[in-house]
């Protein structure tokens, strides 16, 4: 069977291109968001074709608009019987393209002619890769890189493979902020307002809120003046589950607090943060509440163990086909929050 992993990159026939989500996916399709299409005029120029980004933020308002956008291509729209929404995917019959970021950067390294950017994410990924002592084999690069469509203005996008891995880099990248004069920085002063104020107005937080969020987010630096991020994904020997193993129904709304009792995988797509001491505020109360998970990004990793969270999302009841048990989770990034979904780390 054909394997995709998180950040992976589809072209369609069309010449419409998605990015792969998360690494659980139906045996004949892919379960990606389209986030280019070829237009004349697009900012975005290939060897073949100039590309417009149809998915202007990553948010789940703009998500939508690119669902909207598949119902004239009604391949692209899946009714999930297990996730039990509509979401837009990539039949297999209809990938002409498959995009693996670590076969990019392995490229890249290789040839002997490459341009600025290029380079300087290749220097990037050998010196996250030294530090770290994570062979860069287990490194990649996604987004307008990988599809050879990044202009001046591109940022880079790296992907790091495996749990060990991952954790290893995230401490890294933490200490390399902290040193001074090695290329590493942090957004500060005016820029870091800015962005503050762009998330406070793309999610319901504060801008307050959202400094302290940036403070935590190690995956989101600066290179050599560059902006960069990096994305951890799972190995796939380290994917427990295949697509139907667990089914979700959703039951409303909730808005709860509870205490992180285990954050390894918040690393990852969705983000999963396992709880504990659980009080719902607002909605339906099942007390078997074991988990919030996350498919807005932006809510990656920003939690710690032991600390308090608010949280509000869609409740979901979880039917695990493998321990032949169920329970309820509560899933931020759904359209039925429309937007109103959030994770607050509670500081006291």
């Amino acid at each position: 069977m054909k394997k995709f992993r998180d950040k992976d990159y589809l072209k369609s026939e069309e010449g419409f291109i998605f990015c792969v989500i998360g690494s659980i996916h139906p045996k004949d399709r892919s379960i990606a968001y389209l986030k280019y299409i070829p237009r004349k005029d697009g900012k975005w120029e290939g060897k073949e074709k100039n590309y417009k980004r149809i998915m202007r933020q990553y948010t789940m308002s703009n998500l939508k608009k690119t669902i909207q956008f598949l119902k004239d291509y009604r391949k692209y729209i899946y009714e999930s019987k297990v996730l039990n929404i509509e979401i837009s995917t990539v039949p297999l019959t209809e990938i002409k393209n498959h995009f693996k970021p670590e076969e990019k950067l392995k490229q890249i390294s290789e040839e002997k002619k490459r341009d600025s950017l290029q380079q300087k994410c290749l220097d990037l990924a050998r010196v996250i890769s030294d530090k770290s002592e994570v062979p860069v084999d287990f490194f990649g690069v996604t987004g307008s890189i990988l599809l050879d469509i990044h202009q001046s203005f591109s940022d880079i996008d790296l992907v790091v493979y495996g749990k060990d891995n991952s954790q290893r880099v995230k401490k890294t990248l933490i200490n390399l902020y902290e040193e001074n004069n090695n290329h590493f920085g942090r957004l500060a002063s005016e820029k870091l307002n800015k962005w503050c104020e762009k998330k406070s107005n793309q999610f319901p937080i504060s801008p307050e809120e959202a400094r302290i969020m940036y403070k935590r987010k190690w995956d989101r630096g600066i290179y050599k003046n560059r902006l960069f991020s990096m994305s951890s994904v799972k190995l796939d020997s380290e994917v427990e589950i295949d697509y139907g193993d667990r089914t979700y129904q959703p039951e409303g709304l909730v808005k709860i607090e509870a205490t992180v009792s285990n954050s390894t995988e918040s690393l990852f797509m969705p983000s999963v943060y396992q709880l504990k001491n659980i009080e719902v505020l607002k909605g339906k109360k099942p007390e078997d509440i074991r988990s919030v998970v996350s498919y807005e990004g932006f809510y990656r990793d920003i939690a710690r163990e032991g600390e308090k969270i608010k949280v509000y999302g869609k409740l979901e009841k979880v039917f695990d086909k493998q321990k032949e048990n169920d329970y309820h989770r509560v899933l931020v990034g759904s359209f039925e929050a429309g937007g109103k979904d959030f994770i607050k780390p509670i500081l006291s």
